[in-house]
Parts: C-alpha cells; structure tokens; sequence
C-alpha cells in the first residue's frame, strides 16, 4: 500500500466518521472503500460518443409492423 495524505472538509470528515463508526471500521478502510466505488463506476460509465455509437449501431434493427410511422408520426406519439 502507499501511504498518502489528503484534506477534507470539515462535512467530508463528519460524514466519513460517522460511516467508520457505524461499520466498526477505520477511517482509511471508508476512504478506499469510496475510492474503490468511484472507480468502478468510472469504468462502467459510457462516453458520450459510446453512447452515441451504440445508438447509431441498433437503429433499424427493429421493426414496428407499421408501415405509415414516418408519414404519420404526430399520431404515433404517446
């Protein structure tokens, strides 16, 4: 492990204390347990351009049954 320092607020503090208290855990096991959270959904998250490249990938995949969506959309709208 490497040893680092941080500084947090006044709240920060409060709050991870509380949470170390209530799990009976250190102070640095909850920051590296936030840390550890942060990073997994940084990986999970999708870029704007993933999310446009998927969306340009399936369009016209599906298939509706009707055959008058485009000309008649303002009917089709929910």
């Amino acid at each position: 492990m490497i040893r680092t320092q941080i500084q947090l607020t006044d709240e920060q503090a409060r709050h991870v204390k509380r949470i170390a208290a209530e799990r009976q855990v250190s102070l640095a096991t909850v920051i590296r347990q936030g840390i550890d959270l942060l990073l997994r959904s940084a990986e999970a998250a999708a870029t704007d351009d993933e999310r446009i490249e998927r969306a340009i990938s399936v369009a016209g995949q599906f298939r509706s049954g009707g055959g008058d969506g485009s000309a008649q959309h303002d009917l089709h709208r929910r």
